[in-house]
């Protein structure tokens, strides 16, 4: 699975990326990551200063607060992520371009299985400020370039975010763990067993302010079959 992002702080995943479980399929080449500054594809501004500004946003027509990405340095990134997969010979069918938006479909554990089975490549589109020119998604969803691949929007909540980069990590981690091997041991997956939402480890019992905090016994028998009946019956509580 690889997975690129178009976004203006690329500096904001290495943390998150590069540390426990994301780092360790890294490593072992499950999935790849590539990031996509619109800022590269903007037009200088005052070419002949010595750190010459490249102009991103701009005002929004018909006025309002805040400022706007601009298209064209935001369809030359997608442009480069798309040539990076077709070098890989990819169909259109193995690549997904997906669109953040508060009213786009809502992103759940179903999609991300969906996805890490059906696609090879996502390209997330991370906007800030006040939003991208709407004439990105018209571009995706109409231009030959793009054949059809065209986006998706999608929504991680009902919520209103400052930028697109924490929705592109989410959708990452979560895709990422319905990868095979990402996990290591593939019945880590929560979602595919019955797991209580409340777990217990070592010590089976320790002493706080006076007070004996014990795990239930019924996990301390070894009999997987009560185990299983007590986990499910925490999960209709």
């Amino acid at each position: 699975m690889n997975f690129h992002v178009i976004t203006l702080f690329p500096e904001m995943f290495d943390s998150y990326l590069g540390e426990s479980i994301l780092a360790r399929a890294v490593k072992a080449k499950k999935i790849n990551f590539k990031f996509y500054n619109p800022r590269d594809y903007a037009e200088i501004k005052n070419p002949r200063v010595e750190k010459p500004y490249r102009q991103i946003d701009d005002k929004p027509y018909g006025g309002g607060p805040g400022m706007v990405m601009r298209a064209e340095p935001v369809i030359k990134a997608i442009e480069k992520a798309m040539k990076i997969c077709q070098r890989g010979r990819l169909t259109s069918r193995s690549v997904k371009i997906i669109f953040f938006s508060p009213s786009g479909k809502q992103f759940d554990t179903s999609y991300a299985k969906n996805a890490a089975k059906k696609f090879t490549d996502i390209i997330f589109i991370c906007g800030r400020y006040e939003g991208i020119d709407a004439r990105v998604k018209n571009i995706l969803r109409t231009a030959p370039t793009f054949g059809k691949i065209g986006v998706q929007e999608i929504s991680v909540g009902p919520y209103v975010l400052t930028g697109g980069e924490l929705p592109a990590m989410i959708m990452i981690d979560s895709i990422s763990r319905q990868v095979e091997g990402v996990l290591g041991d593939f019945a880590s997956l929560e979602e595919s067993r019955v797991a209580s939402p409340d777990v217990y480890t070592r010590p089976s019992t320790f002493t706080y302010k006076n007070k004996k905090y014990s795990v239930p016994e019924i996990l301390l028998t070894g009999n997987h079959a009560k185990i299983e009946e007590w986990r499910n019956k925490q999960n209709e509580k």
